[in-house]
């Protein structure tokens, strides 16, 4: 019985050259899909408009009010201290009363506490102020 035995550089030992397209093409249909089931994720459903960041210069009229807060959360009325909350509406009240109503801009102290221009808000709320702002200093850009 006599052996076949083949030849050296027959087609078996050839080195295949093509590669193999298979996986990588399995890859990218599993990171297609997980991107079109995260797609959707990044929409949110509730339209909501948030503000934008602006540096708009708003120039005092002589008929705004400035009310201001010190850090340790004493009340002015442009540079006039007030006494208490009754005070400060008695006075509100008379602006209030004005015609055309002018605006009434709050400068609080950075270190002040929360309080003191809740307490401001509150009064501007009982004498019928229709226009309060606030008057902030953006933060420094490096």
């Amino acid at each position: 019985m006599a052996m076949n035995i083949p030849a050296s550089g027959g087609d078996e030992e050839q080195a295949i050259a093509a590669i193999n397209t298979t996986p990588l093409v399995d890859v990218m249909l599993v990171l297609l899909i997980i991107f079109l089931i995260t797609i959707p994720v990044v929409n949110y459903s509730v339209p909501v408009a948030v503000p934008k960041e602006r540096n708009e210069v708003r120039e005092s009229k002589p008929e705004t009010v400035v009310i201001s807060v010190d850090a340790a959360g004493r009340t002015y009325w442009y540079d006039t201290p007030v006494q208490g909350t009754p005070a400060l509406v008695a006075r509100l009240t008379k602006v209030a009363a004005m015609s055309p109503q002018p605006e009434v801009h709050i400068r609080g102290d950075w270190h002040s506490d929360y309080e003191p221009v809740g307490r401001i808000i509150y009064a501007c709320q009982a004498a019928g102020i229709a226009k309060v702002g606030f008057i902030t200093e953006p933060p420094a850009r490096n």
